[in-house]
């Protein structure tokens, strides 16, 4: 499932193909602060902090919103995702919104048209899924937004709580698939034990199929359920995934592994085993040809079919309910579009059909057994829709909407590695604006032509807003994302710093009010910037940073250790050269910019340690700044914090800005 303040995969073990999940199986990625808040992607839940009362949003009258400012709606104003549907009861859904002021899953009856709230925590509730029979709602449940916990489940219809999965402890989640028969294939990851991937049948305890120090999870569970795909790293490269696929007692069937046993830098992912009894054909993800394209793999046969999809830019693909045919989701420079790939008796038979969409960015497609497409749209300008290919609005949250914004135009600027894309939001009138560099996380994700509430709040205030794809984002091809490898956060600087030039002479940018800002690797990267480009930017704004290298590398969870090894070349042990170059507190004394922080208390993935031991250099410097510490994990679900997260950016930035405009 999804949530709308998620931006994308942020700090995950490895990138995937642009396409939104496809097989239904839960992924742990995921962060709540960066600037994009379409609902993209699984993410972290996080608590309600003491004393932020919830609104709910879809009671709020017109004379409650009056005199509410545009960029406060747009966050309280009510949203739904994609709506998951069970494969074998289509009429059975299951869909994330924010309608009481927390991201919650609800239930929804197509037949009847009923809706019900299904989950309802302090700290929300994203991460769920459908059985294929429809009598299950599955869920997650972590502690304050740790991401540790375990997989309860519910009636359909309602009704208590119950462990889903009774035997195995809490873990970090590491993918799930559930087949017919009840049987849920269920990976998990601890810092004892790495990856671990069980085997849950009804009445009988957990049977462990698989075991890894290095990174893994379940891809997907054949129709059938005679079949297991895994995503492993288990040749030592985080970034670039093999399959196993493997029988439900643990034996294997056959193995795919681009990397060559780690030599070469070519992942793989698991989209989805053909939806039909019997048939063992399954859509992986490749980088073959130097960008994430589908193929189909029979791990029995060992047959490969190449997909003759001649689109430029990054492909994703899901099965069609019966298997002729794909859903084919292309992302190309910032946008993204849907077309359908009849397969044919054989590839020379295939036929690709645009599938109509809106200009701007679909997050996440899904077809229906009845032949159409459900999708959800959005823009920069426009606030997000679940939208069918029939013409309707599949769901049509209550209450208050969501203003618009203004568009997003792009613009390109050679680098030092390459041309960069960047997207530009402006507000009325001539520069030179105060301006906002707000960089996106992962760093294996990118910013698109999507609606986010961040930069709108921003433009409404009179800033303009950059956002940049630099090296290490995705969408552009496979050597921009492995470029940043070894000079982690350097690189990516050295492409910022070449925006901000072009801002600054383009006459956007007013030079003296520039702002480094961003969440999760887009706040370690602000933090970086700050103490290399001390003279480049006027204050940093840094959500959930990783702010010591070292120490966060000590006390993150197992797989993103995997992927900081992979990043660096080692441990900080073995390349210790490289840590310290990559690490924002090296850097510490050089920062002349008023800095502000927020931190999640229980985050694993940015760990709080590691951002006090920066903080006390600030302080042992006297250094202007300022730390907001929340009791939850990368991120909140809750309306009213991520309202009060902006609002206390906005006033640290007008604050210190009208400062520095009174003394220059």
């Amino acid at each position: 499932m999804t949530d709308e303040t998620t931006a994308g995969p942020d700090r995950s073990p490895a990138p995937t193909p642009s396409s939104a999940d496809p097989d239904r199986s839960h992924r742990s990625s995921g962060t709540l602060t960066d600037s994009a808040d379409p609902i993209t992607g699984p993410g972290a839940s996080a608590p309600d902090p003491a004393g932020s009362p919830k609104t709910d949003t879809a009671d709020l009258s017109p004379t409650d919103t009056a005199d509410m400012p545009h960029w406060e709606k747009r966050f309280r104003a009510p949203r739904i995702g994609l709506p998951d549907w069970a494969e074998d009861a289509p009429d059975r859904s299951l869909f994330v919104s924010n309608a009481t002021g927390t991201f919650e899953l609800y239930a929804w009856d197509r037949a009847t048209g009923a809706q019900r709230q299904a989950t309802d925590r302090p700290n929300g509730t994203t991460d769920g899924t459908l059985s294929p029979d429809g009598e299950w709602i599955w869920w997650f449940s972590d502690t304050d937004g740790d991401e540790f916990g375990v997989w309860m489940r519910q009636p359909f219809a309602g009704g208590p709580d119950e462990p889903a999965t009774p035997g195995l402890a809490p873990s970090y989640p590491g993918g799930l698939a559930i087949g017919r028969d009840g049987t849920a294939i269920v990976g998990r990851s601890t810092d004892d034990d790495g990856s671990t991937i069980h085997v849950v049948r009804p009445g009988e305890p957990p049977v462990e199929i698989y075991r890894h120090r290095e990174s893994a999870g379940v891809g997907d569970l054949a129709h059938d359920g005679s079949l297991i795909a895994i995503e492993h790293t288990e040749h030592g490269d985080a970034m670039h995934s093999a399959i196993r696929v493997v029988r439900p007692d643990g034996s294997t069937v056959a193995e795919l592994d681009d990397t060559n046993g780690g030599t070469e830098e070519l992942g793989l992912a698991v989209l989805g085993f053909a939806p039909v009894d019997g048939d063992s054909r399954l859509l992986v993800g490749h980088q073959r040809r130097g960008r994430w394209e589908p193929m189909i793999w029979d791990p029995l046969t060992g047959k490969e079919t190449a997909l003759e999809i001649d689109l430029p830019g990054d492909v994703g693909a899901d099965w069609y309910p019966d298997g002729s045919a794909l859903l084919v989701e292309h992302e190309y420079q910032a946008r993204s579009e849907l077309w359908r790939y009849d397969l044919g008796e054989e590839p020379t038979g295939a036929i690709l059909a645009r599938v109509e969409t809106p200009a701007g960015t679909v997050s996440g497609s899904t077809a229906r057994p009845d032949g159409t497409v459900e999708f959800l749209w959005s823009s920069a300008a426009q606030p997000p829709e679940v939208r069918s290919t029939s013409g309707a609005v599949v769901l049509d949250p209550p209450g208050m909407k969501a203003p618009g914004s203004v568009p997003v135009r792009d613009v390109w600027v050679e680098g030092p590695g390459g041309r960069i894309h960047a997207l530009v939001q402006q507000p009325a009138g001539d520069g030179p604006f105060p301006t906002v560099f707000d960089i996106h996380g992962g760093p294996t994700w990118h910013d698109s032509d999507a609606f986010a509430s961040s930069p709108a709040a921003w433009v409404d205030h009179g800033f303009a807003v950059v956002r940049v794809n630099y090296r290490g984002s995705t969408g552009y091809g496979r050597a921009w994302t492995d470029a940043l490898k070894h000079r982690v956060g350097l690189i990516e600087l050295e492409d910022i710093a070449a925006v901000r030039e072009w801002a600054v002479s383009s006459g956007l940018a007013d030079p003296e009010q520039l702002v480094l800002a961003g969440g999760s690797w887009g706040g370690y990267l602000t933090l970086l910037g700050l103490g290399t480009q001390p003279e480049a930017w006027a204050l940093g704004l840094a959500a959930v940073p990783v702010a010591d290298y070292v120490t966060a590398y000590n006390d993150e969870m197992e797989a993103l250790k995997a992927m900081d090894r992979t990043l660096l070349g080692g441990t900080p042990e073995e390349v210790p050269e490289r840590f310290e170059a990559s690490s924002p507190l090296t850097y510490v004394d050089a920062v002349r910019a008023p800095v502000y922080i927020s931190a999640g208390v229980n985050d694993p993935r940015c760990p709080i340690r590691q951002v006090e031991n920066y903080v006390r250099r600030l302080e042992q410097r006297s250094h202007p700044h300022e730390v907001y510490r929340y009791d939850a994990g990368h991120g909140s679900l809750v309306v009213e914090e991520r309202i009060k997260q902006v609002r206390l950016e906005l006033d640290f930035t007008q604050r210190y800005l009208t400062a520095r405009r009174q003394t220059a």
